[in-house]
């Protein structure tokens, strides 16, 4: 079992840069898939991005490519999302999650990840 710790978020303007970090405890993160989703108030949670186990492979919902970064550090046992050139809407709550056995047409779905970080608030404003 892993446990998931997110740090990272806060408010910004837009056009700011914001860095959400996910740390593991009790497995190695680097042979999970992890994702990254969010939820505005009102909405349905949503995909934002993946990281996948085998040499990393990145895949970004279309809103946030580009703008948005989604990186490994195994040393710390730890993923990141940098969040670039940050937008209004991408207010929302942020969480990670993990899955070790997740197929590649499925990493945008969340009901397929079996492991959450607490979440953490990101607000921009205009």
């Amino acid at each position: 079992q892993v446990q998931l710790v997110q740090s990272g978020g806060g408010l910004a303007q837009a056009g700011d840069s914001l860095r959400l970090s996910c740390a593991a405890s009790g497995r190695r993160l680097n042979n999970y898939v992890v994702g990254w989703f969010r939820q505005a108030p009102g909405k349905e949670r949503e995909f934002v991005a993946a990281i996948f186990r085998s040499g990393g492979s990145t895949f970004y919902e279309d809103s946030v490519k580009g703008r948005f970064i989604m990186s490994r550090d195994n040393a710390k046992n730890t993923v990141f999302l940098q969040m670039n050139s940050l937008k209004p809407e991408d207010t929302a709550v942020y969480y990670c999650a993990a899955d070790a056995h997740l197929i590649l047409s499925s990493v945008r779905r969340s009901d397929q990840y079996d492991y959450w970080g607490q979440g953490t608030q990101v607000t921009v404003s205009s």
